[in-house]
């Protein structure tokens, strides 16, 4: 399915309803400033639309219908497929919700039956809150584990942090970090080296150039801190670069991302979590992305989470939502 002026059609959750993401959806969509991007329709529960508008203090045209093949795009009001599973006023706002959790899941497992089936071309959601996720019975340690399961993923896959001055890759993500260490292989940083390249090639990067983090202090000052990046990292970067992949590494952690964003990378590849975390929240909290890489289906997200401590305000910020249905715009018309 396609739409007469061609632009991709992306589907929009408006998130873990206690949370900021309805305020954020009805006023990111109010703004029309994606109207030139792609054809988005909101799929969710119509009562939380309208609490969205509450928040937003904004009341832009909406309409309903029954399917997306029935949506009419040359009409102005916003699209919204009312699947009537959200009951806001049976839902506590502010803080975490099992049930909640559940009704997002759902939705969320729903709209990825849409992509499948061709309805739309890509996925995007404003805020979730994991452990309300993982309490409401979907039990993954995170959103990106469950979207695997989804689409039936088998393979390597993972998360893709975008900010305005580079992306980061993980070879390790949510686990322990005592058990991060130990899944640090060869095998495991060619893989996540590989879905960097792949990834920013698939958002328009022609000749993606990677940096590749090392795990110790100082890239271990020769083993003296840690023998990692002589027995994994510098073996597994050398041979992807003889591939012909646009890597370099090891490169200390206190300086690949100065390096980064002097413009000398457009990926890093970090070995655990919060090594590259820490400098993307610091460098885009309000602007970064979360894609869900490696996938048969396109998920992005702002970076941020629910902010349940401004809820109902009418001050958050849709910079982050609005850069998620870019890249997923992107992905989704490259994949096409």
């Amino acid at each position: 399915m396609k739409t007469a002026d061609g632009l991709p059609i992306l589907g929009l959750m408006l998130g873990d309803m206690t949370g900021i993401g309805p305020e954020i959806s009805v006023k990111l969509l109010a703004s029309g400033v994606l109207r030139d991007v792609a054809r988005v329709v909101v799929i969710g529960d119509s009562r939380v639309w309208l609490l969205g508008c509450q928040d937003a203090r904004l009341q832009p045209a909406c309409r309903t219908y029954p399917d997306v093949a029935s949506v009419d795009w040359s009409r102005e009001e916003i699209p919204l497929i009312d699947l009537g599973n959200v009951d806001p006023a049976k839902l506590p706002r502010g803080e975490q919700s099992a049930e909640s959790g559940r009704l997002t899941g759902e939705t969320l497992h729903h709209m990825t039956q849409l992509a499948h089936g061709g309805q739309i071309h890509g996925i995007s959601f404003a805020p979730l809150n994991k452990g309300a996720l993982h309490k409401g019975g979907w039990k993954y340690p995170d959103e990106h584990q469950m979207f695997a399961a989804f689409n039936q993923h088998q393979g390597f896959f993972g998360e893709m942090n975008v900010i305005e001055q580079f992306s980061t890759f993980r070879v390790t993500s949510h686990v322990a970090l005592r058990q991060a260490l130990d899944m640090i292989t060869p095998q495991r940083i060619g893989a996540a080296v590989r879905l960097a390249d792949q990834s920013l090639r698939a958002s328009g990067i022609a000749s993606p150039r990677i940096g590749v983090a090392a795990l110790n202090p100082h890239c271990g000052e020769g083993g003296l801190f840690g023998d990692e990046e002589i027995r994994l990292i510098a073996p597994a970067v050398r041979l992807l670069a003889e591939q012909g992949i646009g890597c370099t590494g090891p490169i200390s952690s206190d300086v690949i991302f100065l390096k980064a964003l002097r413009g000398e990378f457009d990926g890093v590849v970090m070995m655990y979590h919060d090594q590259g975390q820490i400098a993307t929240k610091l460098l885009g909290f309000n602007k970064g992305v979360t894609v869900t890489a490696g996938l048969r289906t396109v998920y992005t997200t702002p970076a941020h989470g629910t902010a349940y401590d401004i809820v109902g305000q009418g001050k958050a910020d849709t910079g982050a939502l609005e850069q998620a249905l870019r890249i997923a715009a992107r992905m989704a018309a490259a994949r096409r």
